[in-house]
């Protein structure tokens, strides 16, 4: 059986995932099999293995980081939010439906039974299980049936390490007060305590590291640095979401949606030379973009609402009336047709009428589509259509079904899983929408997207191709060497070992 060492911090976005990540990647340099694992994940970002189950994207970000394939057993528990009090429950790679935060808390500890025994089938299969918490394990109001934190961290018999963010500030108060709320027998799991996210001279630090010890009993295992690595981020929380930069020859707009959930699919686009891809929640951030992009949602219904309420969808309009080009993904497609309709309540009820930029029609389904794919591009028009018999790969993960109407035209020619072909998505003129993420994962695809819209410009240099998983695994390379070099990794391995 596996050894397991778990990090927890301080609050949500501490930096966990990223640490997390860090050390999967160490240990597979040292040569061990190594997994990530994380009983609960709450996360619109999500991720569609080999075998079509679905899983939160940090566990997958790890899991490449680890050298190894995503496995829906590194996250058997994934709650994706579709109100600020309900989640769609999905457990082992299945929705099991969508329940309301009190009737979860009273159904999530039947789930320990199953969350165990993926932990111990992977731990049958590897020599180090790196776990990692969610939010606090100094929330004391949800202690009971804990199975996240502490409580993952007794069912797997896992030392602690805790890590704060200093970027945030009150990095001691914030340490020493996680320590303290916690039982003692909980004080005693934690071994060594990380600081995160440190801009400067550490030796600034050090009268501060000193009393933290003595205060907690609890050593300083190192203080981490704010590397820069490129790692795909879990979920909204991303620091992309506030940036503000120079907007580059190419301009992006990303519609911030309240749920946008996969934003992921269009990192590789930053990625090429000359890209600026931007963030945008207000009209007054819309600017003059080369290319809009609607992205998934959780909640397409009320997301269209929150744009036809705030105006950004009467700048999306104007934009598509001009001439610009627009593109939707999953949530983001179906918005873009003419209508939507919930009979059976999966979202919100009712119908509402969509964009109008696409001549198709979405009906919302109990069941969810779940499939991993590959295509071409076949049907792309206006700016687009030098992307036909571009090949791509991805995944498909939504709950409606999307019909073109008799004028309509496909974008794409796709296989899914079980050797099905079919046609996807929709094109009309300057817009076109797909049911698929990732689809500018592959070089070709992303190359020829952003050629494409440069030709407009009347730029005759071109978006130089990149291999994406090269790129990936540079960036986990380098994370590591980030982690280890701030970190004693000695006494990680003795702590890891159970010899302190």
């Amino acid at each position: 059986m596996a050894k397991a060492i778990m990090i927890q911090g301080t609050a949500s976005n501490a930096g966990k995932s990223l640490l997390a990540a860090g050390l999967c990647r160490i240990f597979h340099q040292d040569g061990y099999r190594v997994a990530p694992f994380k009983s609960q994940n709450m996360a619109l970002n999500s991720f569609i293995t080999a075998d079509g189950l679905e899983m939160g994207r940090a566990q997958v970000v790890q899991a490449e980081a680890a050298g190894v394939a995503p496995d829906v057993r590194m996250n058997p528990v994934l709650l994706k939010p579709t109100n600020d009090t309900g989640s769609q429950v999905i457990v082992n790679g299945v929705p099991r439906g969508t329940m309301g935060a009190v009737a979860y808390f009273k159904y999530k500890k039947a789930l320990i039974p199953e969350i165990m025994a993926a932990f111990e089938s992977l731990s049958a299969e590897n020599d180090i299980i790196v776990i990692e918490g969610a939010g606090s394990p100094a929330e004391i109001n949800l202690r009971q049936d804990d199975f996240v934190n502490m409580g993952m961290a007794r069912l797997a018999g896992a030392p602690v390490l805790l890590a704060g963010d200093i970027d945030r500030g009150g990095v001691f108060a914030s340490l020493y007060g996680t320590v303290k709320l916690l039982e003692p027998e909980e004080q005693a799991r934690i071994k060594g305590l990380l600081i995160n996210k440190f801009r400067g001279d550490v030796e600034i630090l050090r009268p501060g590291l000193v009393t933290l010890e003595e205060l907690t009993g609890k050593p300083v295992l190192g203080v981490v640095p704010m590397l820069d690595v490129d790692v795909d981020d879990e979920d909204s929380l991303s620091s992309k979401m506030r940036g503000e930069g120079q907007v580059g020859l190419l301009d992006i707009a990303v519609i911030q949606l309240p749920r946008i959930s996969n934003f992921t699919d269009f990192n590789p686009l930053e990625r090429l030379s000359g890209v600026t891809v931007r963030y945008v929640r207000t009209p007054g951030k819309f600017g003059n973009p080369d290319l809009v992009i609607l992205p998934g949602t959780k909640s397409t219904m009320d997301d269209l609402k929150w744009m036809r309420q705030n105006g950004l969808e009467a700048k999306v309009l104007q934009h598509a009336s001009r001439g610009g080009a627009v593109l939707g993904v999953c949530g983001g497609y179906q918005m873009l047709g003419r209508t939507l309709s919930d009979p059976d309540g999966v979202e919100s009820g009712g119908e509402l009428a969509g964009m109008g930029l696409l001549p198709v029609s979405t009906v919302f389904r109990g069941e969810k589509t779940r499939t991993r794919v590959k295509g071409t591009y076949f049907g792309a028009q206006g700016v687009f259509a030098g992307l036909n018999g571009v090949p791509f790969d991805g995944y498909e993960i939504h709950m409606g079904d999307t019909t073109l109407l008799d004028e309509g035209k496909p974008l794409t020619e796709i296989t899914t899983l079980d050797g099905q072909t079919k046609r996807d998505g929709a094109s009309c003129g300057n817009i076109w929408g797909s049911y698929v993420h990732g689809i500018f994962e592959r070089a070709e695809s992303a190359q020829g997207l952003v050629n494409a819209l440069f030709a407009t410009k009347g730029l005759s240099s071109t978006a130089a191709a990149i291999d994406y998983r090269s790129y990936q695994e540079e960036q986990y390379d380098k994370l590591a060497a980030g982690v280890r070099e701030s970190l004693d990794m000695e006494r990680v391995y003795r702590i890891l070992n159970g010899e302190e």
